[in-house]
């Protein structure tokens, strides 16, 4: 018997030789936690999906939420491009009041330019000179009219005049002020009627759509 046996352990318990048992570390551990591992993965998986079938269910409220907070940008941002003098945004049409308009006659018909002038005066226009039209144009004209101005009138003076005159042709001249001239031509019968003139001045005045994407409508 070898001095390692203990007291009273003999037979197959006898340990013998130089070599000692090997002590294995027990299997229960490691299942445990590959279990807690996949309980976790599972729990992570349950979750995210109980957000989708919430976000699907409630109308997508994060989109709501980005959706506000983009038109809360988009108004800020159109609040810092107004005009503090004219409450107008940046590449908005003018307002009526904000344009003067001579006005010529170039047609044989008497007092047609005052007539005119004291119509336009009526839907909120300034009116400037009034009288007949200077000889380049006198009688030369067969529109119903022509809008004379500055290069920087085309996009807003112009546009917004013309909703006043059908048919009305459109040039410019080497002018620097702000003033546009209408030139009454012989196809000239009356101006458009006030209401439709000012449903198409409301349309002008519309906001531009904002582009697919973008949160501002």
């Amino acid at each position: 018997m070898s001095m390692l046996t203990p007291p009273g352990m003999g037979g197959k318990y006898r340990i013998t030789g130089d070599r000692y048992p090997r002590m294995r570390r027990p299997r229960g551990r490691r299942r445990l936690a590959f279990a807690a591992l996949g309980s976790a993965v599972v729990l992570g998986l349950v979750g995210w999906g109980t957000l989708q079938l919430i976000d699907v269910f409630s109308g997508g409220d994060g989109d709501t939420v980005r959706t506000a907070r983009g038109s809360a940008d988009c108004k800020r941002d159109q609040r810092h491009d107004e005009n503090p003098r004219t409450g107008r945004t940046a590449g908005s049409p003018p307002k009526p009041a904000e344009i003067t308009v001579n006005v010529y006659n170039a047609t044989p018909r008497s007092g047609l330019a005052k007539d005119t002038a004291d119509e336009l005066k009526k839907r909120g226009f300034k009116i400037g000179k009034v009288g007949n039209a200077p000889s380049e144009y006198d009688k030369k004209i067969k529109a119903p009219g022509i809008l004379l101005g500055a290069p920087g009138a085309t996009k807003g003076a112009f546009n917004v005049l013309g909703t006043q005159l059908a048919g009305a042709k459109t040039k410019n001249d080497t002018r620097k002020g702000k003033d546009v001239d209408l030139i009454i031509g012989s196809g000239f019968k009356d101006l458009v009627k006030q209401k439709d003139a000012d449903k198409a001045l409301a349309a002008l005045t519309e906001p531009t759509p904002a582009p697919s994407g973008s949160p501002c409508r």
